[in-house]
């Protein structure tokens, strides 16, 4: 369809004067006489005649006088047939037109023209792999323009290599044309886009001193196999060709071959367009080692031979140019420590091929001590530039320090107000001693709005929801609010930080809360009975000081009204009669555990931490250490005396190719103020408080259940059952509605984390995935161990409701019901024998919001702990 008879007169016109010309040999050839003498010579074209009009037919859209303007034929001029294939040709040249023809009728020209289609509308066909809005802006040819072939074959060419971009080199399209009325028409593109170009195999020609398998782990393309089919590096791609061919060059650097070279890389295309063959041939060359390797200053504050001691190279060593680049930079920043910015360090190679040494001489050359001349804040459009200026070790006037430049980007970037991608570039000032920091940031969302939902066998469903700005109103202060709902806990807090109060480093904050957790247990069915509800109303304010660069002072007072309470109507008795001025709680229905922990108290408590903190990015580390001593001292006033101590640590390593390995450690003890207590039958108890000790589960402990670990008091209600005999006996009940479960805590904790994130694809960072696998472990204990109690069952009587134990195990005499079956407690979990869990996490930048899910397996375990496999939370930014 895209066929014309555009050349047809040409063909025409010069097929005729051939055979004129023909026709008038033909008397001459068929004479056998001889050659008469040379006639006189003829004009090589002879004039046809002179223009006497000519007129223009066939147009739709052009006037008559526009399409004569594409040629020179003028009327009075004299034409040849020379002159009108050139009017052809010129009127082609403008790919107006689909035909034309030129009659000559003495003298008198017609034009006959046939112009070419508009075009209606653009067609894509088949593409699935690739989506119109990717496509459509390599299309040049659009709705309203004049149809031509060229541009139609511009633009396929344009989408084929689009989709070989993408590794598609199979895949073709084919333009196709439909008539309209008015002289429209579409134009369809059908695209066939074929499966991707995969990578089938790597060869490599010429090497000896490595095997091939080892050459290609150092390559970014893979070959493609059946366990990469997750990979984007199996896929053909011309650019990653040269980049390995650097990969491979630097490999061999590192290994001491300086001769190293590719001698050619050639990538075939296999015959049915699927798979591509790359083969290198390489030249390897001899190995070196280093030779006479020094520093030579002309900088007078920099002593070369001290310097040289430094060199991490020695005369011997097998030769590394990496190590070579990474001793220049090195260098660099050494110089910059002292002030010169601009020093230049330069390696000269004595490259010796009889001994195989290769001798260095680095040279810093002369250069002036800089000062900073003036910061620059560009890109900033929320945050105050005093925001990002008082995170900057260096000031105006200040000598350059490579050193705290580099800590100033750190410092930047824990802010997190900016994107990863901040760059302080070092800029020459207005004479050689000065130089510009000029600091381009990216603004990105701080302001954070999370929803988070879990499920578990102990508390069901869990959602909470949070709302925090960390940079509100553009000044670095933090404002966040929090709900938390579950049939396990519930809470509200607020809470306001100024990281600068009165623009000094002093960092003030303070949070109003209100937290109930209620907590509960099964019964001899499926229902469940609330155990004890705990309120906790209270406030915090803090205050922060920098001791050093790297290390600060946080100092918190803390006030709490604890009110923990259980249902009379449950688990209190009156067992003396006196009416309900004389109810107690209940020992054999509530457990004398939960008896203690009744009451109201005031908590009055100073506390400190000292940090030191040496990592790069305090919101996503990649590198450094953190280091956290806490105490907590109550008793200034209140009705609870203690001693909290915890201590906590982590460190951050990247390990290569985009793994960071990090490990973290914590621990904590509680110390009880008070002196002995006891509880209502004169047993001593624990002295520090349920409230107040250390629980451990989930999050901190991925793989257990919230609150999953650790000292805890079963119940196991008894079942019946009929023996061979006709006799009864009593067994403990299977499954969750048989046994309550209440977590204890403890006084002494432990806990352990090590974590590798591990890197993927482009593709997968630009959806924002990292994934990691992890291994955690810890432990709570050491309480006094509580009195249990087992029981025939409690009796209610129908008439007056006191209660009292079964003396037959479930059965209850005239007049009274059974309200609790036959029971058994035991105590478990209190030891410090780790429990390990191990799994793997991703957490993942979706379109929604930040998305995490983690599942874990428990490995090691105590009876009583309580396990949990997936855990998720999502949340989204503004």
């Amino acid at each position: 369809m895209m066929s014309s008879n555009r050349q047809r007169p040409v063909v025409v016109a010069l097929l005729a004067t051939t055979m004129i010309a023909g026709m008038s040999a033909v008397p001459a050839m068929a004479q056998n006489a001889p050659p008469a003498a040379a006639p006189a010579p003829v004009p090589a074209v002879a004039p046809a005649g002179t223009i006497r009009a000519i007129s223009v037919t066939g147009q739709q859209r052009l006037e008559p006088d526009t399409v004569l303007s594409y040629t020179k034929l003028r009327i009075g001029q004299s034409f040849t047939q020379e002159s009108l294939d050139q009017a052809l040709r010129d009127l082609y040249e403008t790919e107006l037109f689909a035909d034309v023809q030129i009659r000559n009728d003495n003298g008198a020209l017609t034009v006959e023209v046939k112009e070419n289609p508009v075009i209606n509308r653009i067609v894509l066909e088949g593409n699935k792999r690739l989506k119109e809005d990717k496509i459509r802006p390599e299309i040049k040819l659009a709705p309203r323009q004049i149809y031509t072939r060229s541009k139609v074959r511009a633009d396929v060419a344009r989408i084929i290599e689009l989709y070989r971009r993408q590794g598609r080199f199979a895949a073709t399209v084919e333009p196709k044309m439909v008539q309209l009325d008015q002289n429209r028409v579409d134009i369809v593109f059908e695209i066939s886009e074929g499966p991707k170009s995969k990578v089938r195999q790597i060869n490599i020609i010429g090497n000896e001193k490595f095997k091939d398998g080892e050459l290609r782990s150092q390559m970014v393309t893979k070959q493609s196999r059946w366990f990469r089919i997750f990979s984007s590096g199996t896929s053909y791609d011309p650019d990653r060709l040269a980049y390995d061919q650097q990969k491979l060059r630097q490999f061999y650097l590192t290994e001491g071959y300086a001769d190293f070279r590719v001698i050619s890389a050639v990538a075939e295309l296999t015959p049915d367009k699927q798979d591509f063959i790359i083969t290198y041939v390489v030249e390897e060359g001899q190995r070196y080692k280093f030779g006479d390797v020094k520093v030579n200053s002309d900088i007078r504050d920099l002593s070369g031979d001290s310097l040289t001691r430094m060199l991490p190279m020695k005369k011997g060593d097998w030769y590394n140019a990496k190590q070579v680049e990474d001793t220049v930079d090195t260098l660099s920043e050494t110089a910059g420590l002292f002030g010169y910015a601009f020093a230049d360090v330069q390696p000269d190679f004595q490259r010796d091929k009889d001994t195989l040494t290769m001798g260095i001489d680095f040279r810093i050359a002369n250069a002036p001590r800089v000062y900073v001349e003036r910061v620059d804040i560009n890109g900033n459009t929320l945050t105050q530039d005093k925001v990002v200026r008082r995170e900057f070790r260096l000031a105006e006037g200040d000598a350059f320090n490579s050193f705290l430049v580099k800590r100033s980007k750190d410092r930047i970037n824990s802010l997190g107000f900016f994107q990863e991608k901040l760059d302080i570039e070092q800029k020459p000032g207005s004479a050689p001693d000065r130089i510009v920091l000029e600091t381009n940031v990216q603004e990105k969302s701080t302001g954070e709005l999370s929803l988070s939902a879990g499920f578990s066998s102990l508390e069901r469903f869990i959602v909470s929801a949070s709302i925090t700005q960390r940079n509100f109103r553009g000044k670095g202060q933090e404002l966040r609010t929090s709900v938390n709902y579950s049939a396990y806990s519930k809470s509200v807090e607020v809470g306001f930080t100024e990281p600068y109060f009165m623009d000094r480093n002093i960092a003030l904050g303070g949070d109003i809360y209100r937290r109930d957790l209620n907590s509960f247990r099964y019964l001899n069915n499926n229902d469940r009975d609330t155990t004890y509800e705990q309120t906790t109303t209270g406030f915090q304010l803090r205050a922060g000081v920098p001791i050093t660069e790297y290390m600060s002072l946080a100092l918190r007072y803390t006030l709490n009204l604890d009110d923990v309470t259980l249902d009379k109507d449950s688990y209190y008795s009156d067992p003396d009669g006196a009416g309900p001025l004389g109810l107690q709680c209940d020992p054999l229905l509530a457990g004398r555990y939960l008896c203690d922990a009744i009451g109201k108290r005031t908590t009055s408590s100073l506390g400190y931490s000292l940090i030191y903190d040496t990592r790069d990015n305090r919101i996503r580390p990649t590198r450094g250490h953190n280091v956290v001593l806490s105490q907590d001292f109550a008793g200034l006033g209140g009705s609870v005396k203690y001693v909290r101590t915890r201590l906590n640590g982590s460190k951050y390593w990247p390990v290569g190719g985009g793994f960071i390995f990090s490990v973290s450690a914590e621990g904590g003890y509680i110390h009880s103020l008070e002196g002995d207590r006891r509880d209502a039958s004169n047993e001593l108890v624990d002295k520090v408080r349920l409230t107040d000790r250390f629980f451990l589960g989930n999050p901190q402990i991925r793989g257990f259940d919230i609150r999953g670990i650790g000292p805890r008091v079963k119940r196991y209600y008894l079942q019946s059952q009929t023996n061979p005999d006709g006799s009864i006996t009593y067994v403990r009940g299977e499954g969750n509605n048989n046994v309550s479960d209440d977590a204890l805590g403890g006084k002494a904790y432990y806990l352990a984390r090590a974590e590798m994130e591990i890197p993927l694809g482009s593709g997968a960072r630009e959806m924002g995935l990292r994934p990691s696998i992890f291994a955690d472990v810890g432990a709570v204990a050491g309480l006094r161990n509580p009195r249990t109690t087992d029981s025939n069952g409690i009796c209610a009587d129908n008439t007056t409701g006191s209660r009292s134990e079964a003396g037959t195990p479930g059965t209850c005499g005239t007049g009274q019901t059974l309200l609790i079956g036959p029971f058994e407690e035991e105590y478990l979990g209190d030891t410090l024998k780790p429990r390990v869990a191990v799994g793997f996490g991703v957490n993942w930048n979706s379109p929604f919001g930040p998305f995490r899910i983690d599942i874990a397996k428990a490995l090691l375990k105590e009876p009583g702990d309580d396990t949990q496999l997936i855990s998720f939370n999502v949340g989204t930014q503004f």
